[in-house]
């Protein structure tokens, strides 16, 4: 650390403090404590997940335990509420801590327990944005996005540049538990906002019991950005009934041909689907069949199992060809979709109220079930 002003030695001007103890709000002291704790559960047992270096994993006789690490937040879980106390009463030895019991907020996100399973949503965070930005009486619609929007640059007078960064920045925080707001986050924010407002009360729906299996919906947006020209890669995954991951981003490069953006997209959630399976792995849990991809494009599922097509896609990097290596493997599934019936879509473009509503509770986002 350097020495602080008005306490610096006239000796050694350059020299600077070192520190026996991390104090708080200095850049170094996440990490010194990560790294203090992360020794002490390696103590008790546990494993730090491969995939996930703030999951650390017990496994022994008397059950498994999940403990997740966010900077001096932590949730912990397992198949044994005596194993779980004794971890707890341990940490509590080494560490100054509190036990807030069960489960109720994490960072913003609420979470509400009902029979068969748990509804995590930012009701409270979403409230607090629309009074931020004075939209809380603001009459609500049925979709975040109109079906005919259009960016284009902009001329004359601009908005706050700060403020309009930090309602997106919100915005984007949100789509934590609203993966229906994913596609239009970055869109124009007015309607988005009045949209919030009437659904702030949704949130999404995980279920203790479903069947498991590993699957996902792929979609693309050939050229959608009037500007740049580059297409939305659009992704759903799913265990079980429960969506788990979701995405919505610009590809990096223009794709020649609609295939092509159906090809990176495809590339995208199979590096995602990937570090999910590795994820149930780090935790004991092995999939029986290989994970599923839909997509609604024939072409880019032969781009997947055929090599004869390599003369047409030589200008696609390398790097997504990674696909057709783990379908070849038996490691993915690739089948196709019904444009009607494609899940992703709802990533990539703006949709009616009917597909939108459709679409929407098919992603779990949903009010709270009774108790």
């Amino acid at each position: 650390m350097s020495q602080p002003p008005g306490f610096i030695d006239p000796k050694h001007p350059k020299h600077v403090c070192l520190l026996k103890k991390a104090l708080y709000g200095l850049k170094q002291a996440p990490r010194a404590w990560f790294d203090r704790f992360s020794l002490y559960l390696l103590h008790l047992g546990f494993k730090c997940s491969k995939a996930d270096s703030s999951l650390f994993i017990l496994q022994c006789k008397r059950g498994t335990i999940l403990l997740l690490l966010y900077v001096d937040d932590i949730i912990i879980t397992g198949s044994s509420d005596e194993l779980i106390t004794d971890i707890l009463t341990s940490l509590a030895k080494e560490f100054s801590m509190k036990d807030l019991g069960s489960l109720q907020f994490f960072l913003g996100t609420e979470v509400q327990y009902f029979k068969g399973g748990i509804h995590r949503s930012q009701r409270k965070y979403a409230a607090e944005l629309l009074k931020k930005t004075d939209m809380a009486l603001a009459k609500s619609v049925s979709t975040p996005l109109a079906q005919k929007y259009g960016l284009q640059l902009s001329t004359g007078n601009l908005v706050d540049a700060s403020s309009y960064r930090s309602i997106v920045g919100s915005l984007q925080y949100l789509t934590l538990t609203r993966p229906d707001l994913s596609h239009a986050v970055n869109l124009p924010v007015k309607r988005i906002l009045i949209y919030v407002k009437g659904t702030s009360h949704c949130g999404l729906r995980l279920l203790a019991r479903s069947p498991f299996k590993l699957y996902g919906f792929s979609d693309a947006d050939w050229g959608g950005c009037t500007t740049t020209r580059r297409s939305t890669t659009g992704y759903s995954i799913y265990l079980g009934a429960n969506c788990v991951s979701w995405a919505s981003k610009k590809q990096h490069t223009v794709s020649r041909s609609s295939a092509e953006a159906e090809y990176r997209a495809l590339a995208s959630i199979t590096a995602e689907i990937t570090w999910i399976a590795y994820i149930l792995r780090d935790i004991g849990v092995y999939l029986k069949l290989a994970p599923t991809l839909f997509c609604d494009k024939i072409s880019a599922l032969y781009m997947t199992v055929n090599p004869i097509l390599h003369a047409r896609t030589k200008h696609v990097e390398m790097v997504y060809h990674f696909v057709r290596e783990k379908v070849a493997r038996g490691q993915l599934v690739t089948h196709f979709v019904r444009s009607k019936d494609q899940l992703a879509d709802i990533h990539t473009k703006a949709l009616t109220k009917q597909e939108f509503a459709k679409f929407r509770s098919k992603l779990g986002v949903c009010v709270p079930p009774p108790h």
